[in-house]
């Protein structure tokens, strides 16, 4: 059996191309906790009788007015909505409660955000 010794300058080769190798080696996935997301706790009323609509299948994510009514918010009902959609097109732009083209997501459906007022907590 033959032994094998390595030269000074040999390992310091080696060294030197692990200590690249280390440095330039992606660092080893951690896992880290996220903190919850904290719930949606905006609160908006409407402020007056708006309809509730929801986009047809071939409309995209955002309702249009030509959007099919599934419901109406009384005037002065509380409803939680954290996200706005923005309209893209002219048939998005709606002309109640002053205009405009942000829809606010409601449960059941999507409202015009100009027809919603926002509700302070304290």
């Amino acid at each position: 059996m033959r032994s094998t010794t390595t030269s000074p300058r040999a390992a310091a080769v080696v060294a030197a191309v692990l200590s690249v190798l280390l440095v330039t080696a992606p660092s080893a996935p951690t896992a880290v906790a996220a903190p919850a997301a904290a719930p949606c706790a905006s609160k908006w009323k409407a402020t007056k009788r708006v309809a509730v609509r929801r986009p047809a299948w071939n409309e995209g994510p955002i309702a249009t007015t030509r959007s099919p009514v599934v419901g109406h918010l009384r005037k002065g009902k509380i409803v939680r909505s954290c996200v706005v959609g923005v309209g893209r097109d002219s048939w998005s732009e709606y002309s109640e409660c002053g205009g405009g083209r942000l829809w606010r997501i409601v449960p059941g459906g999507q409202v015009p955000a100009s027809c919603l007022k926002r509700v302070r907590t304290n």
